[in-house]
């Protein structure tokens, strides 16, 4: 179990709890641990971090983090006792313990409560779906192979990309950009909630790679104005390497 026993910091009017030991936060390169890293900077809580490389040649986690958890996935927390993973039940739990007030209340902020709970879960039920398949269909694109094989690689590729990703990519930006129209969070409120830190690596992602950095100013904008946040940069450089998926 984790102790908290005293205030560390403010965000907004509201204070933050302190754990009673420095958190460790088990880190991956280029991996959705790094939204978890910026929600510690935004809290400034104790916490340290604990560094895994991929494999050069697999891009897989290494061996070792499955002394941390069985499936030895990144990101994971250790909280005293306490072993997270999951990016959503770590960012949960982050704000449950020591920023409850970073929950929209269900009985006073009953919408923004209710675009907060849809948000922590589309961000990796649905959108980090179609992102993840088009990545893979890059990887299949370039992937070395007989010089017979490629046409219909090629094919094959293109006919999903056409058929199916392209048409939901789109469809999921132009939502996103229209639920951002006048909102400067996900959850609708003055400030950031838990749903913004499960949305910064599939938006990264989306802008980087997935298209919607052009067309898409809204989408644009609020990646830009996190990637603005001192919080965001210190965390960005102390999680080292990432590619933004």
């Amino acid at each position: 179990m984790s102790d908290v026993n005293e205030v560390a910091a403010s965000t907004g009017d509201q204070q933050v709890m302190k754990p009673a030991q420095p958190i460790i936060l088990h880190h991956l390169n280029n991996s959705r641990s790094q939204r978890v890293l910026w929600l510690l900077e935004e809290l400034d809580v104790p916490y340290t971090i604990q560094k895994y490389e991929r494999d050069p040649k697999t891009v897989l986690a290494p061996p070792s983090l499955k002394q941390i958890h069985p499936l030895g996935k990144s990101p994971i927390i250790t909280d005293g006792s306490t072993v997270i993973a999951e990016s959503g039940a770590i960012i949960t739990y982050l704000l449950e313990t020591y920023a409850p007030h970073l929950i929209p209340s269900p009985s006073t902020q009953e919408e923004q409560y209710r675009r907060y709970v849809y948000y922590m879960h589309y961000a990796e039920g649905t959108l980090m779906l179609y992102l993840v398949i088009a990545l893979v269909m890059d990887k299949i694109a370039s992937a070395p192979m007989p010089f017979f094989a490629r046409p219909i690689a090629s094919k094959i590729v293109a006919s999903v990309r056409d058929a199916y990703l392209s048409p939901n990519l789109e469809q999921n930006f132009q939502f996103l950009e229209k639920e951002l129209e006048g909102r400067e969070w996900f959850a609708g409120g003055e400030t950031f909630s838990g749903a913004d830190f499960m949305m910064l690596f599939p938006m990264e992602a989306a802008v980087k790679r997935g298209g919607a950095g052009k067309g898409f100013e809204n989408i644009k904008n609020w990646v830009e104005k996190v990637h603005e946040r001192p919080a965001y940069k210190r965390a960005l450089e102390k999680g080292g390497e990432y590619s933004y998926f």
